[in-house]
Formats: C-alpha cells, sequence, structure tokens
C-alpha cells in the first residue's frame, strides 16, 4: 500500500462541533467568523501541519490570528509573517524537507555530561533553533507579523502559561520551544520560559480566550498505534505516555469549548507511526495532512458555510 493510501486509511477522526454545524448554513452571505488557527505542537510531526495549512489556503480559509506553541510556534510566525498564500505554505514545506535531527539538535559532549550529572538543566544547545530560525524569520517583533501571532511558553517560575504577542520574535520563539530537560529556558526579567506544550499542546483555550469564534486546531497526533501492540524499548513508551496525556488534554478541551466555539480538529494521520524526533519523514507527513485535511473541508457542507476572506486580503 503506498503512502497516500495509508494516509486515508490510518487518518484520525477529526472533530467538528456541533456548534458549527448548527451555525454555518446560517452564515449570511458575506459575513464571516472571527476564526483562529491554533497550532500544536509535536517536533518532527509539525511537518503535518504544513499539509494542513496548504489545504486551508487552497480553500480560501484564512485566519485573523494564529496561536502556537513548541513546533506549531515555529510554524504559525513563519506563516503569519508572510503573505497569506498557498506559495507561503510551499515556502515552508521546503524548509521542513530540508530539516534533520543534527541541525534541530546537535548534540555536545560537554553539554550532554553536564546535565546528566545535575550540573546544568539542558542537554542539548538552542544553537540548532536558534540558527534555523534566524535564517528564516522576516520579522524583528511579533507584532510585526502580516497576522497576528501569539505564542504560548510556561513560566517556571510563577507556575502558569504566558502568551507572548509582543517583543523581540527570536526570543519568544525560543520561549516557545525550549523543550524542558532538552533545551534550556530562556530568562525574560524575572521569568523563566520554557515550551507551553508542557502544559498546554494544543492551546485552544487562548484561542477562545482571544476571541475567536471559528477556531481551526491542527494537532500532530491522534492516530495511535494499533492496539495491543506493545512499544519498543522505554523511549518509545515515554513517547507514548506524552501523547496519551497530550490527546487527553485536547479532547478534554475540545469537549469544554465546544459548546461556545465553532471548533474544527483537522485529522493527523501518522500510519507509520513516525516518532517526534525523527525528521526524515517530513514529505510523506505533509501529504499525509493535505490529503486528509482537503477530505475534510470538501466534506464540509453547504460548500458556502466555509467562510473565506475576499481574495483581496489573501494576497
Amino acid at each position: 500500500m503506498s503512502a497516500l493510501a495509508h494516509a486515508r486509511t490510518f487518518a484520525a477522526h477529526p472533530f467538528i462541533s456541533k456548534s458549527r454545524l448548527e451555525t454555518s448554513s446560517r452564515d449570511p452571505a458575506g459575513s464571516r467568523p472571527k476564526t483562529a488557527f491554533v497550532l500544536s505542537g509535536g517536533a518532527s510531526l509539525g511537518a503535518q501541519q504544513v499539509g494542513m495549512l496548504r489545504a486551508l489556503y487552497e480553500s480560501g480559509i484564512v485566519p485573523d490570528f494564529m496561536i502556537g506553541t513548541s513546533v506549531g510556534a515555529l510554524n504559525a510566525t513563519f506563516v503569519a509573517s508572510r503573505p497569506q498564500t498557498v506559495e507561503t505554505i510551499g515556502e515552508l514545506a521546503a524548509v521542513w524537507r530540508g530539516l534533520r535531527r543534527e541541525q534541530v539538535f546537535p548534540v555536545r559532549w560537554r553539554e550532554l555530561v553536564l546535565g546528566l550529572v545535575g550540573r546544568g538543566d539542558h542537554v542539548v544547545s538552542d544553537r540548532g533553533v536558534r540558527e534555523i530560525v534566524n535564517r528564516h524569520l522576516t520579522i524583528a517583533r511579533l507584532e510585526d507579523a502580516v497576522v497576528p501571532v501569539h505564542l504560548v511558553a510556561f513560566d517556571l517560575v510563577k507556575g502558569e502559561e504566558v502568551r507572548l504577542s509582543r517583543g523581540p520574535a527570536l526570543e519568544a520563539l525560543l520561549a516557545a520551544t525550549a523543550i524542558p530537560g532538552l533545551l534550556p529556558p530562556v530568562v525574560r526579567g524575572s521569568r523563566r520560559l520554557i515550551d507551553g506544550g508542557v502544559v498546554n499542546n494544543t492551546p485552544i483555550s487562548h484561542g477562545v480566550d482571544l476571541g475567536a469564534e471559528r477556531v481551526y486546531v491542527l494537532p500532530t497526533s491522534g492516530a495511535s498505534r494499533a492496539v495491543g501492540e506493545r512499544p519498543r524499548g522505554a523511549l518509545e513508551a515515554a513517547t507514548d505516555a506524552i501523547t496519551l496525556m497530550i490527546d487527553s488534554r485536547r479532547r478534554a478541551d475540545v469537549a469544554r469549548y465546544a459548546r461556545t466555539t465553532e471548533l474544527i480538529v483537522l485529522p493527523a494521520p501518522n500510519p507509520h507511526h513516525v516518532r517526534p524526533t525523527d525528521f526524515a519523514h517530513a514529505q510523506s507527513l505533509i501529504e499525509g495532512g493535505l490529503i486528509a485535511a482537503r477530505a475534510l473541508l470538501a466534506a464540509l457542507t453547504p460548500p458556502q458555510s466555509v467562510a473565506r476572506r475576499p481574495a483581496a486580503a489573501a494576497s
């Protein structure tokens, strides 16, 4: 079976809130709910979001603002800081196809040893992420983005989520992607900021708090391993446990916010169970996300219920 056929077979079940089904057909001509894209964390699985984004932009669906954490923060900022077109998504796809694990997480023995013996708070330098971000960042500050973008981090000092909407873009991205224990936290004033995905990997709550009436959720997990199949080793078992916790939080948030907000959770197919640390399968993940998202968006009826911006606004 081909990779594309696998994507169709194993696509994770999407979700469309009851609110969406009840109200979308009543949208007056020309009206458009305030729309947010929420992008989850997931390391290399963030490639799936590129396919989802392409499907959305192909359909003329563009956001009023974007929210992301971890790798979702990187994808969101890349897109939000450029023209809102399919071509921009193509540029992001090219970046993903060129990534390798050693570029993102360059291992140096000194940092690794210091972290393992308890004399450091991380085992990998942020040099890799910093270089990648610097290479592709087109804005100096978050508020300079074409579409408002909000990044979610977590403050270790106060023990609370932090939404970054203004300020230096590089610093904000490093904070929102600082996987605890792996990458160093970012000090911002009295705060020590890490990846917001540790507590809220799919920050739907921030979209609702910012006034979104319709939220497109772009996850990175949802297609679990076959029932009864045992994990291969401790690392895979730990990864699966974290995935279960993340999915549980997302399901709870979807159930909570679907009562008042239109939620469209796009499917995140991963039929070959690519691990979040494996960056060698970007193209197949992009294709799988694209095919599954196209199918979901095409199934939304009536067709005019998908609110769109005028063409001039998407250029």
